[in-house]
């Protein structure tokens, strides 16, 4: 009884301190830092796997460590996921939600919308990490609409911490709300700095390539978002040319690794 209590004592203290480490360290998302040391810290998100898109298999084969955000509910949902972690990749759920443009048709399934309800969110939200074999965060497929409800983010973040889950921002608009309740709740999240692909020509990822080259020389870390699919073959092609670049200047890492806090989240349930 007395070893009961102590692991019981362990684990409330254990909670005790990563509230009080959340309070403290959770006040700011990770964010670009101006360069203080040698190398920086690079974190490359690849969006949008889990629907057999262009260059998948490519990208996922990359010598580099990479975090893959892959939509739940899809035909190679859980296959990606899988081919991901065992290449040593970190995966993300990659959540559809509302853009303020465009078709919902386009999100796919189990899509969070503003129509929905408090309860049907939460259910969707919650269906879809189940979804996603080894994923450890969050970010947001489209979701310019979305992401300045703060009913449907209270909500969305609430399974992260739940989950044990980090949130990125993708900056999908000016106006998201993820960082102030993520910070009400508790949450690590950590925010984009860069799209490779916003543009989906050779010459434009090319370009963006070199700009990210620069920006590693000025920033202690960075996040940086590209995608399979459409774009998904020049992305490969270009990380392919720039990769040997990049490492000469950062540490190529997982997202999770630019949270200090991260080791320390209760992981949910298991």
């Amino acid at each position: 009884m007395g070893d009961v209590n102590k692991k019981l004592r362990s684990g409330e203290m254990k909670r005790w301190i990563c509230s009080a480490f959340f309070l403290c360290s959770l006040a700011q998302p990770v964010v670009a830092k101006p360069l203080s040391s040698p190398k920086s810290n690079l974190a490359i998100v690849i969006d949008d796997l889990g629907n057999n898109m262009k260059g998948t298999e490519e990208m996922i084969k990359l010598p580099v460590k990479l975090t893959v955000a892959i939509m739940p509910f899809m035909p190679s949902t859980k296959e990606d996921a899988e081919l991901a972690s065992q290449y040593g990749h970190e995966v993300i759920v990659h959540l559809p939600m509302e853009p303020k443009k465009g078709k919902k048709s386009w999100l796919g399934p189990g899509a969070i919308t503003t129509d929905l309800s408090d309860k049907e969110i939460r259910k969707r939200v919650e269906d879809a990490v189940k979804d996603i074999p080894h994923a450890v965060g969050m970010n947001h497929h489209m979701g310019s609409k979305a992401t300045e409800d703060e009913r449907i983010m209270k909500i969305v973040l609430e399974v992260c911490k739940e989950n044990g889950l980090f949130y990125l921002d993708s900056k999908t608009t000016e106006k998201s709300v993820v960082g102030k309740l993520a910070n009400e709740l508790g949450v690590p999240f950590l925010e984009n700095n860069f799209f490779f692909d916003d543009v989906y020509t050779t010459k434009h990822i090319t370009n963006q390539g070199k700009k990210l080259e620069k920006k590693l020389t000025e920033y202690e870390q960075l996040v940086a978002i590209g995608h399979v699919g459409v774009s998904g073959p020049m992305m490969v092609s270009v990380l392919k040319e720039y990769i040997p670049l990049y490492k000469n200047k950062a540490y190529i890492v997982a997202l999770s690794e630019l949270i200090p806090e991260y080791k320390l989240i209760d992981k949910g349930p298991n």
